[in-house]
């Protein structure tokens, strides 16, 4: 039995070093979560459609592999704004040095691209194409600007979608509705991105960032709240909704929208940030109906 012990010690670090890893993996991405994995499988699901179980756990697994690459490159460098709006990540709270999430950013690029190559040139290009507006954003200094910050998180958005979608269906050859679906949810991002800045203004102001909440505050939730109602009533009418679901989504979107003039402390924002990811999933399940025609009533 003594014999065992230094293997059974070799495996309990082995497993404990396993964990650590994963833990910190997890929390890298765990505010994306809401805001990209699970937006962005509903609207591959809804505009492929799913093809099978093991499409999904493909498309899911190259979602968060590629969350993981966008968001080691932007906490990397973002030390001391996480430090005052999420200390628990895992640079702040000293789980991994700054330079070991440097490295571990390259790592998980050349992983990206190694993924998507098992899928061919066409999801290879997806993925050079996120690394771009990643590295733009973080290095490149668009996130510096309200512009260059809403053109890499389009384009960044569009390119999980773009990926998703060709992993979900049955062919990676995208049709009209998909395409149509693609750039109408870019379109809808590029307008309402700034839902996801309102909680963060005193952590993108420490670090430099200007975001249309920080260059204008009064005029950014107005601007939130016309654009949300506007995309509610347009994605109906585009999508052909029955009376019923037409009149459910966009009295969500006129709740979402009056929630971020309306409320304006911190931990509302919050809240309003949590119901407006409901209505931008809700907005990507539509394409089903062009698919399904399940939205009649």
């Amino acid at each position: 039995m003594t014999s065992l012990l230094p293997l059974r010690r070799a495996v309990f670090c082995l497993v404990t070093a396993v964990q650590a890893y994963i833990h910190v993996a997890v929390l890298f991405t765990w505010t994306d979560y809401k805001t990209i994995l699970f937006p962005v499988t509903t609207f591959a699901c809804a505009t492929a459609p799913l093809h099978s179980m093991f499409n999904l756990l493909q498309g899911v697994a190259w979602i968060w592999i590629h969350l993981l690459l966008c968001n080691v490159s932007n906490q990397a460098r973002s030390k001391e704004e996480d430090a005052v709006n999420r200390p628990w990540r895992s640079l702040p709270s000293g789980r991994i040095s700054e330079l070991q999430a440097i490295m571990l950013r390259y790592l998980t690029v050349s992983i990206c691209l190694l993924w998507s190559s098992l899928y061919g040139s066409d999801l290879v290009a997806v993925t050079a194409a996120l690394t771009v507006t990643t590295w733009l954003y973080d290095e490149g200094g668009a996130s510096k600007s309200v512009v260059g910050k809403n053109f890499c998180n389009v384009g960044g958005y569009v390119s999980f979608e773009l990926g998703a979608t060709k992993l979900m269906g049955t062919t990676r050859e995208l049709d009209i509705v998909s395409y149509t679906a693609v750039f109408l949810s870019g379109a809808l991002i590029s307008t309402t991105i700034q839902a996801q800045d309102f909680p963060d203004v005193a952590g993108d102001a420490a670090s430099g960032r200007v975001t249309f909440p920080i260059y204008a505050p009064e005029f950014s939730r107005t601007f939130t709240l016309c654009s949300v109602i506007a995309w509610s009533i347009a994605l109906c009418w585009y999508w052909h909704l029955g009376p019923m679901f037409k009149a459910v989504f966009t009295i969500l979107g006129i709740y979402v929208g009056c929630r971020y003039y309306l409320w304006r402390t911190v931990d509302i924002d919050k809240k309003s940030y949590l119901i407006f990811n409901i209505w931008l999933i809700c907005a990507h399940l539509l394409p089903l109906h062009a698919r399904l025609g399940l939205l009649y009533f």
